[in-house]
C-alpha cells in the first residue's frame, strides 16, 4: 500500500514529540507519555486548539477559536461575537512608576494581553500589572471594584490614588462578594 499525501513539516516539537514513518504510514510519537498515534489524527487534534503568543488557551476561554494568534486582539476580532456574549474574564490593577501612588483598575478577557496594549501609550513601556483576578462577570466585578475604591480615595475615572496593597485588599473583598 502506498501512502499519498504531505509529509509532516514539523518533525519535532517543544514537548519532545516527533513524527516517524513506520509500517507504511506516518506516526506521531508523543514525547511526554510515549504514546503513538497516526500523524493525521495528531494534526486534526492540533487543529482544534487555540494558541495566543505561543500559549495554549483552553476551550472554556470566552474568545476561544481554534487557531494561532499573535495576541488576543487578533483573536477577539475573529471571535467578536463570543467576546460580547461572554461575561467571564479578569479584573486587573496596573500602575505606572511615573505616578506610583495611582493605580488603574480595569477589566479584560486577559489582563496580560491588555497590558501589552497599554504599553503602546507609553514611550518607556513602563506600565506594570500588579494584580489580576479571574471573575465570572468582568463588567459587574469591575463596576463593584470602582464603586468600593471610590469610597476610600481620590479617583479620576478608572485611576485611584491609594497604596497598591490597599487596592488589592479592597478589590479582594468585592471579588469574593461576586
Amino acid at each position: 500500500m502506498e501512502i499519498v499525501g504531505q509529509t509532516p513539516t514539523n518533525p519535532t516539537n517543544t514537548r519532545g514529540g516527533k513524527y516517524v514513518f513506520e509500517e507504511g504510514e506516518w506516526w506521531y510519537l508523543n514525547g511526554v507519555d510515549g504514546g503513538r498515534r497516526r500523524a493525521n489524527s495528531q494534526q486534526a487534534r492540533q487543529n482544534t486548539r487555540m494558541w495566543v503568543d505561543g500559549k495554549y488557551i483552553s476551550k472554556s476561554h470566552p474568545l476561544y477559536k481554534a487557531g494561532r494568534y499573535k495576541g488576543f486582539e487578533e483573536a477577539a476580532f475573529s471571535s467578536l461575537e463570543n467576546y460580547k456574549a461572554s461575561p467571564q474574564g479578569e479584573v486587573y490593577v496596573i500602575y505606572n512608576k511615573a505616578w506610583p501612588e495611582w493605580v488603574k483598575v480595569g477589566m479584560a478577557v486577559d489582563s496580560t494581553d491588555r497590558l501589552k496594549n497599554y504599553q503602546t501609550s507609553s514611550p518607556f513601556r513602563d506600565y506594570a500589572l500588579l494584580y489580576s483576578y479571574e471573575v465570572k462577570d468582568r463588567r459587574v466585578a469591575e463596576s463593584a471594584a470602582h464603586e468600593r475604591l471610590a469610597k476610600e480615595c481620590d479617583n479620576v475615572n478608572e485611576w485611584f490614588k491609594l497604596p497598591h496593597a490597599v487596592a488589592n485588599e479592597l478589590i479582594l473583598e468585592v471579588i469574593y462578594e461576586h
